[in-house]
């Protein structure tokens, strides 16, 4: 079990901080680029899984740590760097070999995998769940090995 969850990650206080980031991005939409925002909604779809998930059973740490840090930090910080670039200088060519426009499409490209990542190992989590439970009921309710 565990202690129990800070009220700051319950799933209804998750899906609080989730929409606070949605409006963010939908009122960024005009400035950033059209594949940035539908990339940027896709790593918010994921999330907004895993909160799903989270409303049945609480996430592991992990996941938690992982939901959390992509909410309230990796995903909006790469959008306001972004959007802090100078319009004339987000098609320029950087020292790196890449411009401020491709690298924040690697970036939530990079988070978007993340966060299918910890939706699949969230699910796996409770698949693993249900087959353990099922050996369980099989264990408990059917013949022993043991009968003669």
């Amino acid at each position: 079990a565990g202690p129990a969850p800070d009220r700051g990650d319950s799933p209804d206080e998750l899906r609080r901080t989730l929409a606070a980031l949605i409006r963010f991005i939908n009122q960024s939409s005009g400035q950033l680029p059209a594949e940035a925002v539908v990339n940027a909604r896709r790593v918010t779809d994921a999330l907004a899984e895993i909160i799903d998930i989270a409303a049945l059973h609480p996430l592991d740490v992990y996941a938690l740590l992982a939901v959390r840090g992509t909410m309230d930090d990796y995903l909006p910080t790469t959008l306001q760097s972004y959007l802090a670039v100078d319009l004339d200088l987000r098609e320029t060519v950087r020292p790196s070999g890449s411009t401020p426009t491709h690298s924040l499409l690697e970036q939530i490209d990079a988070l978007q995998t993340a966060a299918r990542s910890v939706l699949v190992a969230v699910r796996d989590q409770d698949a693993d769940a249900l087959l353990t439970q099922g050996t369980f009921l099989r264990t408990k309710f059917s013949g022993s090995d043991l009968d003669l």
